[in-house]
């Protein structure tokens, strides 16, 4: 392990209180001339858990889990946190990093895909915390996607089995499972590669989700009726966003007689206020108005599976083992991506 002197965790963070809400979105919006009244409507979704975010807590186990499985394992490298938007800020942690005497950090982002926002935002943010720091600054690696490692996959398809199980039997045979993952605008998934890397219209971002819809659906062993749908969209409505979002393609379905879909969040690595009030709130509320059935899976958190997904990956970089990969799609073309 001489490679690297620590393992840093990178998420995006957020509020742990009514009174964090506020300053909290005004990190993850400065420079976009968001208006205030759309930042307070933002909020109220945070004010209906108290202001609390489960995105740090969710953090804390994961550190928790990752830490023991390490020492279990034999890495012998100590681990920290960072968050890009809430404390604790990546540029404290790297000072803290650099004041413990580490000069060499390997990554993790919260995040398995490949876009700008999932990818490269953690790349630039890495370079102004560094930059902050100075020439003494810890050098980090960012580990690669990791969407198609099987760690990612086995609690996905773990989960959604177990979310179909809670459907009333009835409305099993004739469910449709929806794959949810974080909407972005289409030219951003375009910029994550084109067809001359092998990727259709919604570019690397858009291939990766519904390859790994794919890898779940295979391993279910079942003939149920899947698509990638998405949530979570910000942007104005001149702006062309990937689509179908979940809640517009859960009317079409109920019209057409589904009576009851699954939603597994397989863009995500955690149950955030994403999933929490987006799908647990919101979408469930659309499901109920139509008077159709609907189950959510858990994302894959603190799975053992994934939690030795980053022993792996580690161990990837450290001892320059092959990539533990599934599915066949190329590599991400985006410039910075790395993976």
């Amino acid at each position: 392990m001489s490679s690297y002197d620590a393992f840093l965790l990178i998420s995006f963070g957020g509020p742990e209180g009514e009174d964090e809400v506020i300053p909290f979105l005004e990190n993850v919006t400065r420079g976009r001339n968001i208006p205030r009244e759309r930042l307070a409507e933002v909020g109220e979704h945070y004010f209906m858990f108290g202001g609390v975010s489960p995105i740090n807590q969710q953090c804390r186990d994961l550190l928790a889990a990752i830490t023991a499985d390490f020492a279990e394992k034999g890495i012998d490298l100590p681990v920290y946190w960072g968050n890009r938007f809430w404390a604790p800020m990546l540029t404290d942690t790297l000072a803290q990093m650099h004041e413990d005497g580490v000069r060499r950090v390997l990554a993790l982002p919260t995040s398995a895909y490949c876009n700008w926002s999932s990818r490269t935002a953690y790349l630039e943010d890495i370079a102004r915390a560094r930059a902050a720091l100075g020439d003494d600054a810890p050098e980090v690696d960012l580990i690669r996607p990791f969407y198609d490692h099987p760690g990612f996959i086995e609690p996905l398809v773990e989960h959604t089995r177990a979310a179909l199980d809670m459907l009333p039997s009835d409305q099993r045979e004739g469910v449709r499972l929806l794959f949810s993952a974080h909407s972005i605008p289409t030219a951003m998934a375009e910029q994550s590669g084109g067809p001359e890397q092998g990727f259709g219209p919604e570019g690397a971002y858009g291939a990766q989700l519904a390859e790994v819809a794919r890898l779940v659906v295979e391993r279910l062993d079942s003939d149920h009726p899947y698509e990638v749908v998405y949530q979570s969209r910000s942007g104005p409505p001149s702006q062309p966003w990937l689509e179908p979002d979940v809640n517009d393609r859960m009317e079409e379905l109920a019209a057409e007689g589904v009576p009851a879909v699954v939603v597994i969040p397989h863009g995500f690595v955690s149950d955030h206020m994403e999933v929490k009030f987006d799908l647990d709130v919101e979408a469930r509320e659309t499901a109920a108005k139509l008077g159709i059935g609907y189950e959510r899976a858990l994302s894959p958190g603190t799975h053992p599976a994934f939690v030795s997904m980053v022993a792996d990956l580690v161990r990837e970089y450290t001892e320059g083992g092959g990539r533990e990969r599934l599915g066949s799609l190329p590599p991400c073309a985006e410039e910075r991506c790395g993976c």
